[in-house]
């Protein structure tokens, strides 16, 4: 669904290429978390991902970004969009309505969806969120996590093949950030869309992630499935990106020689594999 192939991309106002030599592909359905320090590209990427860049940002672009085929720069940013649907990290500044319902419909609207379908994409996507009861709700009186949910439900009433989070989950609590990832989850397992997330909490990401994708300084460090990426635990803490507590302690177990095991991407793994090594 998504091939990224030697992707270099510099801002007009920018002294060095923010993406540099970045390669990339993720599998139609699959669920990829990307994750990095700040300022190691992981935005840029979101947008060479939507088409922002480079139709939005002016640049220099080198290298190509296709979606389902279709290169990004030789597709327009209307045809893009209704292929990748968007939710960026600033939720209210996505919201264009005050009410949940005029938000669901003025993306159906503003692309033609036929009027005897909106209906039901609207009902289908506010459920998918599980927020079906916040339909006529003013949008300023919810809370971070229903904002949150009502955004993306927005975005999956357009049924887009890609679906691109940059931090859903940075104002939330950890059960309110576990609900909407499982939320995503089981809506991409049910539907194949391809979704890709860029989040700080790398052990939610362990979680829910099929891909686990590590930028640094505008280059891929890592990628691979979770237990690949957290088994370089050590690196990823030089680089500034925060491992389970867990995850580190039997990575230092095993490179000890005292265990030798699965890499543990969560608690009850770890305990399991610590009675291990005890007895």
């Amino acid at each position: 669904m998504i091939e990224i192939e030697d992707l270099t991309f510099q801002y007009r106002e920018s002294d060095a290429p923010v993406i540099e030599d970045m390669s990339l592909s993720i599998p139609s359905g699959a669920f990829a978390g990307i994750i990095g320090a700040a300022g190691s590209g992981k935005s840029t990427l979101t947008y060479a991902l939507n088409g922002i860049v480079p139709h939005c940002y002016p640049g220099d672009f080198y290298g190509s970004v296709r979606i389902d085929g279709n290169d990004t720069c030789d597709t327009t940013l209307t045809d893009l969009s209704q292929m990748v649907g968007s939710v960026c990290q600033d939720i209210d500044s996505q919201f264009v309505s005050a009410v949940v319902e005029d938000e669901m419909l003025y993306g159906l609207e503003n692309y033609g969806v036929p009027h005897d379908q909106i209906e039901g994409r609207v009902q289908e996507a506010l459920e998918a969120m599980g927020i079906a009861d916040l339909r006529q709700r003013l949008i300023a009186s919810l809370s971070g996590g229903q904002k949150q949910k009502v955004a993306i439900a927005s975005i999956l009433a357009l049924r887009p093949s890609v679906l691109v989070l940059d931090e859903p989950t940075a104002e939330l609590d950890p059960a309110s950030s576990r609900n909407v990832f499982a939320l995503l989850s089981h809506y991409a397992e049910a539907h194949g869309t391809t979704v890709v997330v860029v989040e700080q909490k790398i052990a939610l990401l362990s979680e829910f992630a099929d891909l686990l994708v590590v930028v640094e300084a505008g280059r891929i460090r890592f990628a691979g499935a979770p237990e690949e990426v957290l088994a370089h635990s050590e690196e990823l803490l030089e680089i500034g990106v925060n491992c389970p507590r867990c995850t580190t302690l039997m990575n230092r177990l095993a490179a000890g020689g005292l265990y030798a095991g699965p890499v543990c991407t969560d608690i009850p793994s770890a305990c399991r594999a610590l009675c291990e090594v005890a007895a």
